[in-house]
């Protein structure tokens, strides 16, 4: 009842930018999740091994940084509503270019070119979306927001699932250029975010590199956390899709009903533990969900028939999106006013970067035990999972803290050991 008495109680431009968030990060996941259901079938095409195909990923992921501080810049010059629209138009072309891809040389440019694309919709989206609603409704619309994640792997899931043996994997590439029908909802709908507004009265140029300056211990802590939680989400989901149709040698139906199942867990774990860390805080809520995901690990990797896996998979989601769930407004909260654009985005897609030799190293590490992609998964997953517990629990937040506002008129938080002028608890 309260879930939809918070979402009632949003205005109607509010609702829009949520939705348009949740649409843009939807159908981005959506275009980055194909490759992963089709890795195997490019590596036939091209005469290649999964591991050298794993290099387009590890470089989509490895890009995305430097879309986060193009498109945050943008964001925080321009404003967000502009941006947004232009980001969703790139990366849906780069992403039809990559079904015409002649050699898989072309098709790694055109994909470290999409990482570029990628890497600013979740900055830009979350930041206009957490600087339009009320703060009581953060965690909630943090758990929609980042369920567009598995959303949009559920929808590459479906379309493997239903149309890959129709349209092959260039056809699969093709589709996904669809989201750039999103524009024109988010032009027609969109209100620009008020703190932007507010503070382009008073444009500051200089604002990015000397706020970073002045937050470097908050800056350097928020890389290091999505480190963790790069490992931890592409850890459990770019190379799971291999396993199930390598190791496990399930047929392209099994595989695609599986990811489904997995995927709806995600999506209630993001949505169930963002209003959860509305009750018992952010820091809290994550560590519980990384803990979770531990003993699932068995289950998960080394459980044998489609029906134990799919319930592996679905509880290791549920853990793993759910600790997702709380990073949009957890992050947005911690951000400074000035770049809040750039921040959240730069910081997450920076943690992308240190993480994006995942699948090369967990199909490496496969390869080397013989294809044993099972231990490749379980001894990555078991690591991070308690590196996020341990950065998130002894780590900071700013539940609740009042953007646009001094730190003296925003008395919430608790952040103060990574600043200097810090943040009083109440």
């Amino acid at each position: 009842m309260s879930i939809l008495s918070d979402l009632r109680s949003l205005t109607s431009p509010q609702r829009n930018a949520v939705v348009a968030s949740f649409l843009g990060w939807t159908l981005d996941a959506f275009d980055f999740f194909i490759l992963v259901f089709v890795m195997k079938y490019v590596a036939e095409e091209f005469g290649t091994d999964i591991a050298r195909v794993t290099i387009a990923l590890t470089l989509t992921l490895a890009m995305r940084p430097l879309g986060a501080l193009i498109f945050g810049y943008a964001a925080d010059r321009f404003g967000r509503r502009p941006t947004l629209m232009v980001n969703i138009l790139l990366y849906s072309a780069l992403e039809f270019a990559s079904g015409f891809a002649p050699t898989l040389t072309v098709l790694i440019i055109l994909r470290a070119l999409y990482g570029i694309a990628m890497g600013g919709e979740w900055g830009v989206g979350a930041s206009l979306t957490m600087e339009t609603i009320p703060p009581k409704t953060r965690g909630l619309v943090s758990g929609l927001l980042q369920a567009g994640y598995p959303a949009g792997y559920l929808l590459a899931s479906l379309a493997f699932f239903l149309l890959f043996p129709l349209v092959g994997w260039r056809g699969m590439f093709m589709i996904g250029a669809l989201p750039a029908l999103v524009v024109f909802y988010v032009r027609s709908n969109i209100d620009e975010s008020p703190i932007f507004l507010a503070r382009r009265r008073n444009p500051d140029r200089s604002a990015l590199w000397r706020t970073l300056r002045r937050h470097a211990g908050l800056t350097i802590y928020t890389i290091l956390l999505m480190t963790a939680f790069n490992f931890f989400s592409h850890g459990t989901q770019d190379l799971y899709p291999t396993f199930l149709e390598v190791q496990q040698k399930f047929s392209t139906t099994t595989v695609g009903t599986i990811a489904v199942v997995y995927n709806l867990a995600a999506i209630f774990g993001g949505i169930t533990f963002g209003l959860l860390s509305e009750r018992i805080g952010r820091r809290r809520a994550i560590v519980l969900a990384a803990l979770f995901a531990i003993p699932v690990i068995p289950l998960w990797v080394y459980s044998s028939g489609p029906l134990m896996l799919a319930l592996g998979a679905f509880l290791m989601q549920f853990a793993v999106q759910g600790a997702w769930g709380i990073i949009p407004a957890h992050l947005n909260e911690l951000s400074p006013d000035e770049i809040r654009g750039t921040f959240p985005g730069f910081t997450y897609q920076l943690g992308n970067l240190l993480a994006s030799a995942n699948a090369t190293l967990q199909a490496g590490l496969a390869e080397r035990y013989n294809g044993d992609y099972a231990f490749a998964l379980a001894t990555v997953v078991g690591v991070v999972a308690i590196a996020v517990a341990l950065l998130a629990g002894f780590g900071v937040e700013a539940k609740g803290v009042e953007f646009g506002k001094t730190r003296d008129e925003s008395r919430n938080g608790d952040r103060g050991w990574l600043e200097r002028d810090p943040v009083v608890s109440p």
